[in-house]
């Protein structure tokens, strides 16, 4: 069962099919575009759509809001110190501001990131600073029905060579994301961490953490690597940021907040640089963007999240959903992680090429059928087309994310969606693939506008 119980409850909206037919011909079969008020389980994201804890919220209470040198900000610093190691915390709005203030003061023209899999806003802040993203994903990655246990390891073999080979002196720092978001969720073993570590050292190539899911991939490794079995999951994720140089991090994934993140560094003088930015662009150091009772409940939240009862209950929730869609027909990424179920959307719907989007089609027929939002990872995520909508490149694998928001859904909600899901896939010859018709050139996802192809 969870271990909590709710104090506060939110209604649900109900709508009825005629009225989500009409809302995604409005917004053109983009659910991002769509208003909260007419979705009723919304599992688009986990980045901010959590539960706060009471102890959060009185916490915000005592929030200083002061300009300068807060009280929050030092409980707050106090606290990111103890977890991560790091000397120099620099408070920001969300994940993204991180990525841009890092990669301002690493990155120039040219410049190469390697990661396990970078995420789209990862990306995309490289690529504005002029720098080439790199990703190496470890081979286990490519199967998507094996129970290896640890998908979201980087290729050590392809990370020596790219850090040995003709550009290396290109490259300007190596990103591990935990867990690993873009490759369906999947952990990154303590192992495969500190090899990765060993390998920058020797090359004098800084390793940051993209450490949004830095608990979950810590609840992981306790549950799976031998050498780690058993052990306190916070224990877990004090070594893992001890090996790297920094790390970046949205608080709204593992801080439990709706808006928040920080960026942790060893190296003084990049500090600086990037506190430098931090003024011009996010606000003072002692507060980043922020307010003071943001920084104290992203401080509670930070003790609150390496909980095992409450990693335990996350992983059922994310287990259950995995059962019930596999009840449904419908295969996942395995093994399920803690923060999303993937489910694979190519195998589901064999009749819609690659660039028409079998993933964002079941995202929208779920939504049809049952009010449920969701996002898809695949080729309009990750592919691109020709003027005359030719496929240049496509997504490796077709994937549809249903994100599991921390401690907002009961399992009677997931209940509803393995229910949508069996009666979405008891019909997945009906369902249409979609063609684009506007996009933008960055993040098309999340502007893009489609239209469904005639079956």
């Amino acid at each position: 069962m969870e271990p909590y119980r709710i104090k506060a409850v939110e209604p649900l909206p109900m709508t009825t099919r005629a009225e989500r037919e009409t809302a995604l011909r409005r917004v053109h079969y983009n659910l991002f575009a769509l208003r909260a008020d007419e979705v009723t389980i919304d599992l688009l994201t986990d980045s901010g759509t959590g539960a706060l804890s009471a102890a959060q919220w009185a916490a915000g209470m005592a929030g200083d809001e002061s300009y300068a040198g807060s009280r929050s900000f030092y409980r707050f610093q106090e606290v990111v110190r103890e977890l991560t190691s790091y000397p120099h915390i620099l408070p920001v709005h969300q994940g993204r501001a991180a990525e841009r203030i890092l990669f301002a003061a690493l990155l120039g023209p040219g410049s190469i990131t390697l990661s396990n899999t970078h995420f789209d806003t990862t990306r995309a802040n490289v690529e504005l600073s002029g720098g080439q993203a790199v990703d190496l994903p470890c081979r286990e990655a490519q199967d998507l029905d094996s129970d290896e246990p640890f998908k979201g390891d980087i290729d050590l073999q392809r990370l020596k060579e790219a850090l040995s080979g003709p550009d290396a002196s290109r490259v300007a720092v190596v990103i591990m994301t935990l867990t690993n978001n873009g490759g369906g969720g999947q952990p990154v073993s303590m192992d495969n961490l500190a090899r990765t570590a060993a390998l920058c050292r020797e090359h004098a190539v800084p390793l940051f953490l993209d450490a949004a899911r830095f608990a979950e991939n810590a609840w992981l490794v306790t549950q799976h690597e031998p050498a780690y079995l058993g052990a306190d999951p916070r224990e877990v994720a004090e070594a893992a940021f001890r090996l790297a140089d920094g790390c970046l991090m949205s608080a709204k994934k593992d801080g439990i907040v709706h808006i928040g993140g920080f960026l942790g560094l060893r190296d003084p003088a990049l500090a600086e640089r990037c506190r430098l930015l931090l003024v011009a662009t996010e606000g003072f150091p002692t507060y980043g963007g922020l307010a003071g009772r943001d920084l104290d409940m992203i401080a509670h939240g930070l003790t609150e999240v390496t909980d095992p009862h409450y990693l335990r209950a996350r992983a059922e929730a994310a287990r259950h959903l995995a059962r019930l869609s596999r009840d449904a027909g419908i295969s996942i990424l395995e093994p399920p992680g803690l923060h999303a179920i993937y489910l694979n959307a190519g195998r589901l719907l064999p009749h819609i090429a690659p660039h028409r989007f079998p993933g964002h089609a079941l995202a929208c027929q779920l939504y049809l059928e049952g009010g449920i939002r969701s996002v898809e990872l695949g080729s309009l995520y990750l592919g691109e087309e020709d003027e005359d909508g030719n496929p240049v490149t496509t997504a490796p694998f077709e994937l549809l994310r249903l994100a599991l928001p921390r401690r907002t859904y009961t399992l009677s909600h997931l209940n509803h969606v393995g229910e949508i899901l069996a009666r979405t896939a008891k019909n997945k010859d009906r369902i249409p693939g979609y063609r684009l018709v506007r996009q933008s050139p960055v993040l098309r996802h999340f502007h893009s506008e489609l239209q469904p192809l005639p079956l």
